[in-house]
């Protein structure tokens, strides 16, 4: 048995083409793996803490091999119960429409969060910055336009770069995507984008 965690970044919900495609996704997966654990985690119904001047002290402490003290020991528990949960998993499916040509603020919150030392990675003068999470991702992008190579937006695509990028670095290197775009254009081309990559969704569902 497996657990995957499926981290949901829109608010738009019913009106989120990331979300719809991801759902196609889940239910596929759920009847390909009836004994896996599905835990859902939508950051827009979720209390994050703010990482403030507490846990940034705790984050300190950590890094130069000091134990948080006072304040700091419940405001870094905090940290640890949301990193616990996320660590849990051995699978991960995260839905991102891009916003302002990245991520949202919310993921970029929840990132912010869990990224930390002796949890998410760990850094020695030899080997340098290791990642410590383990596991494969589904990452399901939509966005307005489209950022491909040769599209000549390339530059724009703050999304996926950025994102990856911190899969990377705590460890998460094998990385499936389903883009879901252009979804500002006319309604034929929206609904053939949304069916392609529903059609993806489906397809990769079933052999996760």
């Amino acid at each position: 048995m497996s657990t995957l965690l499926y981290i949901e970044a829109s608010p738009r919900k019913e009106r989120s083409h990331s979300i719809d495609v991801a759902n196609t996704f889940l239910d596929e997966y759920a009847s390909a793996n009836p004994n896996d654990t599905i835990d859902r985690l939508d950051l827009w119904d979720t209390t994050l803490p703010e990482f403030d001047g507490e846990r940034i002290n705790a984050k300190y402490s950590v890094m130069h091999g000091a134990a948080p003290s006072g304040a700091e020991v419940a405001a870094w528990n905090e940290v640890q119960g949301l990193f616990d949960r996320f660590n849990a998993a051995d699978k991960y499916v995260f839905s991102v429409p891009m916003w302002n040509f990245s991520i949202p603020y919310k993921l970029k919150h929840y990132i912010d969060v869990i990224t930390q030392p002796g949890m998410a990675w760990s850094f020695s003068p030899e080997t340098g910055y290791s990642g410590l999470v383990s596991g494969s991702v589904v990452a399901i992008y939509s966005s307005a336009g489209v950022y491909h190579d040769g599209s000549g937006a390339e530059a724009f695509d703050l999304q996926k770069p950025y994102f990856e990028n911190w899969l990377g670095f705590v460890g998460l290197t094998d990385v499936k995507r389903i883009v879901v775009a252009p979804m500002l254009e006319a309604p034929e081309t929206v609904e053939a984008a949304v069916k392609q990559a529903s059609s993806e969704a489906q397809a990769l569902g079933k052999s996760f």
